[in-house]
């Protein structure tokens, strides 16, 4: 049974083990059982460990968001550069959604900023093997390094390569 101390709550040797097996066999309704305790301010009931390591989570998820639009967004930009002939809305809308999503993902999470310069370079291996298999050219056609700066990549008016007739990018 539950025991009220004033603002406190304290629990049972037995619920402390019901939660941290609750983790395992309904993580949902663990989260839900986290947050009450939280809410509560029922220090006892919380499963620490198992906490710790589900905020640790959510900072990693974040960097591989980042890191996964960044490869997308620098896929795309490389097809825009050495594929001009089949540029297309797509294309161009992809590029533009992936800036979109980055800037708020880098507004929302500022400390994720420290960690762009070493996604940059993990993202733009992910970019070649984008641009590799979505496209007719190989490895070599393209530069081992990114040779867009961080300006570049996220400014909405930066479409590498020459411009053509009838570009979506309006130019």
């Amino acid at each position: 049974m539950n025991r009220h101390f004033g603002a406190f709550f304290v629990m049972t040797e037995a619920q402390i083990r019901a939660s941290k097996t609750l983790y395992e066999t309904d993580f949902y309704g663990w989260t839900i059982e986290q947050a009450s305790f939280l809410r509560d301010r029922a220090w006892d009931g919380l499963d620490i460990s198992n906490l710790v390591e589900e905020i640790e989570s959510l900072g990693r998820q974040e960097q591989r968001e980042l890191l996964n639009r960044l490869g997308v967004l620098l896929g795309h930009l490389l097809k825009w550069e050495f594929q001009p002939g089949k540029r297309s809305k797509s294309w161009f809308a992809t590029i533009r959604e992936q800036r979109r999503r980055i800037l708020k993902l880098l507004s929302n999470s500022p400390s994720l900023q420290p960690y762009f310069p070493e996604a940059l370079e993990e993202a733009y291996q992910d970019a070649l093997d984008l641009a590799v298999r979505e496209t007719s050219l190989d490895y070599k056609d393209f530069p081992p390094l990114c040779a867009y700066n961080l300006e570049q990549i996220l400014d909405f008016e930066f479409f590498p390569g020459e411009p053509l007739e009838g570009d979506p990018t309006g130019k």
